[in-house]
């Protein structure tokens, strides 16, 4: 087999299986729906039941309780963020933070405890972005300020900020592995907006702080 199909192998199976377990326990960390959580602790609504039926910070927004929102988004920002960190910290390897940034991210997209229908991720990149560069985390979730702010979109704040994040990662940080990390998670991520991009084309996307429907 030529080397430059061998060399990405061999990458791989340098992988221990300390490291295994902690993608795993970075997906499960991924995987925990705190828009579900903070709803229950505040009295209210399944947030997949009304709205867009996203578990998400936005989608809780609309049940007018913004406390319960605020919850939800903390933590799901603070769980892509820990599980970055933890694994920075702890001394691994590029590969392997780049993996559970991977693995927390997708874990809040396809949660084992909803039955791998979760949320969007636009919190959870934005935590693993400032854990691994607070520079990109911040200039991303400038762009997506920015859009929201002036536009009242959600959705197409979070589209603006996944086609931005790989561009700034590539500027502030060269090409190399985090790089195509960033881009897999931002493609992910407009995959899943593909909805809200065919209502913002139609003209019926809902705006930041509608009420439930």
């Amino acid at each position: 087999m030529p080397a430059e199909l061998t060399a990405p192998l061999a990458t791989f199976q340098s992988l221990t299986p300390p490291d295994a377990l902690a993608l795993v326990a970075a997906y499960l960390l991924g995987s925990v729906p705190f828009a579900v959580i903070s709803s229950r602790l505040f009295g209210l609504a399944d947030p997949r039941t009304y709205g867009s039926g996203n578990p998400g910070a936005t989608n809780v927004l609309r049940s007018g309780n913004k406390a319960a929102a605020i919850l939800t988004l903390l933590g799901d920002a603070l769980k892509g963020w820990f599980a970055v960190w933890l694994a920075a910290y702890s001394g691994a390897t590029p590969l392997l933070v780049g993996l559970v940034m991977l693995a927390v991210f997708f874990g809040h997209l396809f949660p084992i405890f909803l039955k791998f229908k979760g949320g969007k991720g636009v919190a959870t990149a934005a935590g693993a972005l400032l854990a691994v560069s607070p520079a990109i985390g911040l200039a991303t979730l400038g762009v997506w300020l920015g859009i929201a702010l002036v536009l009242r979109y959600s959705s197409l704040a979070a589209i603006c900020a996944a086609v931005g994040a790989p561009l700034l990662t590539l500027w502030l940080h060269g090409a190399d592995a985090l790089t195509i990390t960033v881009g897999v998670m931002a493609l992910a991520l407009i995959v899943k907006h593909r909805h809200n991009l065919q209502r913002l084309i139609a003209g019926t996307e809902p705006k930041i702080g509608g009420k439930k429907t």
